[in-house]
């Protein structure tokens, strides 16, 4: 199987690919079993792994998590510091895994912030599995959606400055080839756990079309049959992209 690049919204009729999750929950689920909120977090990596099988196992080409907000540097800093140790032990025992099941990482996000010894990781990481293409694992660090359109306009405004581009080529597609998700269909279906309802800043531009499903469950306590009940939701959806069903019936039968 190999990784479709096309960014136009897949039709009605074609099979998910994109599933972004908010992993929501972690504290919560700590602070009900009376535990300190890093165990909520490291109780998340099962999730996680669990998630990420059964995704492959589904067909499910790109996976994209909220692992860590640009917003959420202003948490308690042991919290923060233990996030981080997390993530630099999972890019460090996991990789094994990701050759395994022909899984490629892709960290987005502003990793300037991030400590010279994840940015380490994470590039051995990429490179490792960049010729895995069972699956695509998209992993959100320090990545916020507001931030993601404003540093693709950045790299746009820099080639107009220097004559490489008009401003009539600055459009949808040429934005959108300019975000951290470049080369990846948009986001089919956006999963939030813990019963909040928003996107928290999470993909803005790419989830313009998505189908959302929101579910009670605190990410840690996050299965594969809650994720298959996410995806039997969303194939009860009519996903008409500003069309009607009317005419989506008609292409259908054309």
């Amino acid at each position: 199987m190999t990784l479709p690049t096309e960014n136009s919204p897949p039709k009605p009729d074609q099979l998910l690919r994109h599933i972004a999750i908010i992993m929501d929950g972690n504290n919560r689920w700590a602070k009900s079993r009376f535990l300190p909120k890093l165990s909520g977090h490291k109780a998340a990596t099962n999730a996680v792994k669990e998630v990420i099988r059964a995704s492959r196992e589904r067909g499910i080409q790109y996976l994209t998590l909220f692992a860590f907000s640009s917003e959420n540097w202003h948490r308690p800093p042991e919290e923060v510091s233990g996030l981080m140790s997390l993530l630099h032990q999972s890019l460090r025992y996991e990789t094994k895994k990701l050759l395994k099941y022909d899984i490629r990482l892709k960290v987005i996000g502003d990793k300037k912030q991030l400590s010279k010894k994840i940015q380490l990781a994470i590039e051995e990481t990429e490179e490792k599995t960049a010729s895995c293409k069972t699956m695509m694992l998209c992993v959100a660090v320090n990545y916020g959606g507001q931030w993601d359109i404003t540093q693709a306009c950045k790299k746009l405004a820099a080639k107009l400055a220097v004559g490489e581009i008009s401003a009539h080529d600055i459009n949808e597609h040429n934005i959108e080839n300019q975000l951290c998700t470049a080369g990846m269909p948009p986001v089919d279906l956006l999963i939030r756990t813990s019963g909040e309802q928003r996107i928290s800043n999470f993909l803005l531009w790419q989830c313009a079309y998505s189908e959302f499903y929101f579910t009670d469950t605190l990410w840690p306590d996050f299965t594969q049959s809650d994720l298959d009940h996410a995806l039997a939701a969303y194939k009860k959806r009519e996903r008409r992209f500003g069309k009607t069903s009317e005419q989506l019936t008609a292409a259908n039968i054309t």
